[in-house]
């Protein structure tokens, strides 16, 4: 999506991306989330038309095509490289393209930008884009990473520009013109391990921003490895979130925020 010179996204993390979203328990943790909170909208069997800003590689997309099998799922993404990966999982439309720059012939009843807005110098900007384009009484969700204190060599890496709190998210969807914002932290087993390396490994983060993208890249990519007992750990961990989420029920603390939003009836 359009942004100002600094990158948004580095196209050399979408490969090593792609091997291990399908095994690593932090994706297939955020995917359960997510369904658990679409699952709890009140309309959601009579959702039909849906889009995926920034679908990336397509872990989310294919799992709001299982959620929806009888809608119309459209995956949107401004990296080429990222939807070439996508179809190796999603079946459905895919469009390259910048999100201030199409316009669709019809309006959504929901839109999901899942760890997407956080790279964006401009996200107040890119949600009332995306309310221009739900349908009155649709839905938007979207994931973001949570709480300054746990910025890291992760986020310099990934060229995020912030993280965020539940106040701030919260605002800044009213501010976009959303009403019955549900918002809650995940990935609460996280936390603690994510803060300690905040703490003990912070100069990190300095240092990567500015070596060189294959230092960077292997940085990126050794995050992505985990060990396979630690992997089934954590997924258990985690499994309890969606049960919560499920019932609106706020999770007290995270490394990640979901939300939910509503586009008002009479806008």
């Amino acid at each position: 999506m359009h942004c100002t010179n600094r990158p948004t996204y580095s196209v050399e993390q979408f490969a090593p991306l792609f091997a291990a979203e399908a095994r690593h328990f932090w994706f297939r943790s955020r995917n359960r989330c997510i369904a658990a909170a679409l699952r709890s909208l009140p309309d959601f069997a009579t959702i039909r038309d849906v889009l995926e800003v920034g679908c990336g590689t397509g872990m989310v997309l294919a799992q709001l095509q299982k959620l929806f099998p009888s809608g119309r799922v459209i995956g949107m993404d401004l990296f080429e490289e990222a939807l070439k990966l996508a179809r190796h999982r999603f079946p459905g439309p895919l469009i390259q393209g910048d999100v201030f720059e199409l316009s669709f012939d019809h309006s959504f009843d929901l839109i999901g930008a899942f760890d997407v807005i956080e790279h964006l110098d401009d996200d107040e900007r890119v949600l009332r884009r995306l309310v221009e384009q739900i349908r009155p009484g649709g839905h938007i969700i979207v994931t973001v990473p949570a709480h300054t204190v746990l910025w890291s060599y992760f986020d310099e890496v990934a060229h995020h520009r912030r993280r965020y709190s539940s106040r701030e998210l919260k605002r800044k969807l009213a501010t976009a013109g959303l009403t019955r914002i549900f918002t809650t932290q995940f990935m609460s087993a996280l936390f603690p391990v994510m803060w300690l390396k905040r703490r003990f490994l912070g100069e990190r983060a300095s240092k990567l921003s500015q070596a060189s993208p294959d230092q960077q890249q292997a940085a990126v990519s050794s995050d992505l490895q985990i060990n396979p007992a630690m992997n089934r750990l954590l997924g258990m961990l985690l499994w309890p979130e969606a049960f919560f989420i499920s019932r609106r029920l706020r999770l007290p603390l995270g490394t990640s925020l979901l939300a939910v939003a509503t586009r008002p009836s009479d806008a």
